[in-house]
């Protein structure tokens, strides 16, 4: 595992690259197909990216594979259910923008799913929980630690388990994780990122036109 320094090192690297990734192009317009909108919040990728295969555990226990995430665009974000500020503050922002997209048809609603980089600590159960609290709709999954270092590593994201302070009982660590979050498109590629500081009303505005213009 990696040393806290490391991961922000790492982190700071990988927002760099995906920085420039971004500014590469945008979506553009393909044969046969309406080009992608204009986005405030959300910066979208040219050529979006395929996921390696990879097999999460959600909330209710069952399996979270790339096919459960087809058809509609998601939001990943790496938290943890112990994190003091940072998760809940997020998670508080991103349901502001799930009340605004109530009104699209559930077939098709955009997602968002909070996956726990804390499974030592993080059940099925406690991230339902934690999840549902901020918004209903919110998926929950987890993994053990090959599984999620292999899934966080395919959207350009990481995390590292930062030890407790000299002092403190060693369950009381932290862990270090990207605040940025993965964009996937309704073929469940990672088609962009959305980096803080958020807001609840873009993101919202963006994720209804990407509905809008993708949808069947």
């Amino acid at each position: 595992m990696f040393n806290r320094t490391t991961v922000i090192i790492l982190i700071i690297a990988l927002a760099a690259g995906l920085g420039l990734w971004a500014g590469q192009s945008r979506f553009a317009a393909t044969s046969g197909k309406k080009p992608l909108p204009q986005t405030q919040a959300v910066r979208l990728f040219e050529p979006p990216r395929e996921l390696p295969a990879f097999n999460l555990r959600q909330s209710d226990g069952t399996a979270l594979v790339p096919g459960e995430l087809k058809g509609h665009w998601t939001l990943v974000f790496l938290g943890f259910t112990y994190c003091p500020d940072v998760c809940p503050t997020t998670l508080t922002e991103l349901s502001g923008a799930q009340k605004q997209w109530a009104s699209i048809p559930e077939a098709v609603r955009p997602r968002v799913l909070f996956v726990s980089v804390d499974p030592e600590r993080d059940t099925p159960d406690r991230i339902g929980e934690y999840a549902h609290a901020f918004h209903r709709d919110t998926l929950a999954a987890t993994a053990d630690l090959p599984a999620l270092e292999a899934f966080t590593r395919s959207l350009s994201l990481v995390f590292a388990k930062a030890p407790a302070p000299e002092g403190m009982p060693a369950d009381q660590y932290t862990m270090d994780h990207s605040a940025t979050m993965a964009v996937l498109d309704p073929q469940g590629r990672m088609a962009g990122v959305l980096q803080p500081p958020l807001d609840p009303k873009a993101i919202a505005a963006d994720l209804a036109k990407l509905t809008a213009t993708t949808a069947p």
